[in-house]
């Protein structure tokens, strides 16, 4: 990235923090969680034994990854959003036939470059265009990738349940005009199943959701000038039984005054920063949500306790 492309960064996070600080209930947006040592911390979080996501939805690419090459086909493309270390879609690559392209795109541009290296020299045939960048935004993307016979989204991790539904109907249609008519969308959705399982998950006993959910704040002091004091914020993680989702919380636990470049903010006792929410869906309620973007799901794997599930969707045009 240039050095006008990083301030245009820094003010665009100065901005979104400032603006969601002076809500009346403060938000903060999680996509800001992954500078370099947050997106370290999460991949801690994915080996923690409460965490069961990573683990599950890799068993389910890994059982049934014959099954996905064979509806993908030969010579595809793949676009993998939020893109994180490249494990998951190796499984994937593996696979396939003649994968021709790769191109992962990731807000951590210091993790995707050390992501891409590695999975190039595994992939020594494949074309790896990495595109750092936020992937809820529009990204450009290379003409080798429509070169293929066809592309393929790949969008692990649920990380569809950090959208507000009418933001991932948005985002699933972005992607849909991204790949095609003919292309398809890969993806991972988080089950609703019991809430004590879904709260351990957001909150392990060694603390490191609660160290990733707390670096927000140490990443707003370092390139914000923020003076948060850590100690004075506390991890809360809660699921909210209305709208089927798990809610991430900074707590303040005193009265005090925060200054991030120069603008000043109170908390009052007990005030949270709400940093992120994690939608649960149905199998039925997702399809549902893929539908109104325009796609139809073609299958959908689960593991035997149907904690996860892996979904391939195909533009309706299809049909």
């Amino acid at each position: 990235m240039n050095d006008n492309f990083r301030k245009l960064e820094k003010k665009t996070f100065l901005n979104d923090v400032v603006n969601g600080l002076s809500l009346s209930k403060k938000q903060l947006s999680p996509k800001y969680f992954y500078d370099e040592a947050g997106a370290e911390i999460f991949e801690r979080i994915c080996a923690t034994p409460e965490y069961y996501p990573t683990r599950t939805e890799a068993i389910i690419l890994k059982n049934n990854a014959a099954e996905i090459a064979r509806a993908i086909g030969p010579n595809a493309a793949l676009i993998e959003y939020g893109s994180g270390a490249l494990e998951k879609v190796k499984i994937i690559l593996n696979a396939l036939e003649n994968p021709l392209a790769l191109a992962p795109i990731d807000i951590s541009e210091e993790q995707l470059d050390i992501a891409a290296k590695n999975i190039q020299k595994e992939f020594p045939n494949l074309n790896v265009f990495p595109l750092p960048g936020d992937f809820t935004k529009p990204v450009k993307l290379p003409e080798e990738l429509f070169e293929a016979r066809k592309q393929v989204a790949f969008f692990p991790g649920s990380t569809i349940g950090n959208f507000e539904k009418a933001d991932a109907v948005n985002f699933l249609k972005s992607v849909r005009t991204t790949i095609g008519d003919d292309g398809l969308m890969l993806i991972g959705v988080d089950l609703q199943k019991n809430r004590d399982a879904l709260l351990k998950a957001y909150n392990d006993a060694a603390g490191v959701t609660s160290e990733f959910n707390k670096n927000i704040l140490t990443r707003i002091n370092r390139e914000l000038a923020g003076n948060f004091n850590l100690n004075e914020f506390e991890h809360v993680a809660k699921y909210n039984e209305e709208h089927h989702r798990v809610e991430m919380h900074l707590k303040s636990l005193a009265d005090q005054t925060v200054s991030i470049s120069g603008a000043v903010f109170h908390f009052a006792l007990d005030e949270t920063i709400h940093t992120e929410n994690c939608y649960k869906y149905t199998q039925a309620s997702f399809s549902s949500l893929a539908n109104v973007a325009g796609f139809f799901s073609i299958s959908t794997w689960t593991d035997p306790d149907e904690l996860f599930s892996v979904v391939l969707l195909a533009n309706k045009n299809q049909k």
